[in-house]
């Protein structure tokens, strides 16, 4: 069955080459610009979770944010920031991993979550799961349970599912 959203990827702006040669990339911002459509977005995945026992979005800067605030505020939970090396002012937790297109180190605040917290981790784009199998080390460092992962996007031919297969995946629009 498609999701409810799948007719939003008409709205998914493709900018080739960036943000190097080769990468084909999706730009969400399209979206963002109509507000119906974004409501959607936030309420599709509200709605997933309301009657879950969340207790936090963990979402990656920068457009795992606008999504992962969002969703975070309407179901009243805590919102958790996933950052890049040096821009979260406390003690942090780090994981440096691959990206398509060369490495990245993210952060998490140690005292983000706590043991036996649930959570929801929540990104714009799944593409090959190098950075949310990152994010999933340092929440597991946490201790935390991930109830699932959630994305707006999935490009399913690079197959980034199959690396979280440790734990349920869902996606809302299929590419």
């Amino acid at each position: 069955m498609a999701s409810p959203l799948q007719e939003l990827a008409d709205l998914i702006r493709s900018v080739p080459d960036f943000p190097k040669k080769g990468i084909d990339f999706k730009d969400i911002t399209t979206l963002l610009l109509d507000g119906p459509a974004f409501r959607r977005v936030v309420d599709h995945f509200v709605e997933r979770y309301a009657d879950k026992a969340v207790d936090a979005i963990v979402a990656v800067e920068a457009r795992g944010f606008i999504i992962g605030g969002a969703v975070a505020y309407k179901l009243g939970v805590g919102f958790v920031p996933v950052r890049k090396k040096g821009k979260l002012p406390y003690k942090t937790y780090e994981v440096t991993y691959d990206l398509e297109y060369g490495t990245e180190t993210i952060a998490i605040h140690q005292d983000a979550l706590k043991a036996g917290q649930n959570v929801v981790v929540l990104d714009d784009l799944l593409a090959t799961g190098g950075t949310t199998k990152a994010v999933l080390d340092l929440v597991d460092r946490l201790g935390a349970t991930v109830l699932e992962v959630a994305f707006l996007i999935e490009l399913t031919f690079l197959n980034g599912r199959e690396r979280l297969a440790s734990h349920p995946v869902y996606s809302a629009i299929k590419l």
